[in-house]
């Protein structure tokens, strides 16, 4: 019998050295980024959140405040086997939650044209294109009304 999914904060050094390699995995390396371009500046200032299935994380996105009523949601990744699974939007909709408890009233996220879609079906609308990302990643900017 499969485990149920648990989303949790990361909470030891090997969960974070784990979330940090399925950001690089996922978003990083297949466009030949080094190491470490997985963090930014605000690490320590966000929140980090992982899944958990059969004691493995399978996904992660770290969410952050952006002023008092806006909330941002960062480094969405998923195990390449673990897709199609609803895990990103469970994950999406548990830190949705997170941050109505906040208090906050929307949430920006930025998704490559790959992920219009998905974000779309979790209502997520179109506000602006983004500079590429690694110089050829497009990035939309889209914008979800949380009340």
């Amino acid at each position: 019998m499969e485990e149920p999914l648990i989303i949790r904060k990361p909470l030891s050094k090997e969960d974070f050295e784990l979330m940090y390699n399925l950001r690089w995995r996922v978003l990083r390396e297949p466009w030949n980024q080094p190491k470490g371009s997985e963090k930014d500046d605000i690490e320590t200032e966000s929140y980090p959140f992982i899944v958990t299935l059969n004691e493995k994380i399978v996904a992660t996105a770290r969410f952050h405040t952006a002023d008092d009523n806006e909330g941002r949601i960062e480094y969405l990744a998923v195990e390449s086997e673990y897709r199609k699974r609803r895990i990103a939007s469970k994950l999406m909709l548990y830190i949705e939650g997170f941050a109505i408890n906040l208090g906050l009233t929307c949430i920006l996220i930025r998704g490559s044209k790959t992920t219009k879609e998905f974000f779309k079906k979790l209502n997520y609308k179109i506000i602006r294109k983004n500079p590429k990302l690694i110089n050829e990643i497009e990035h939309l900017i889209m914008k979800k009304m949380l009340i």
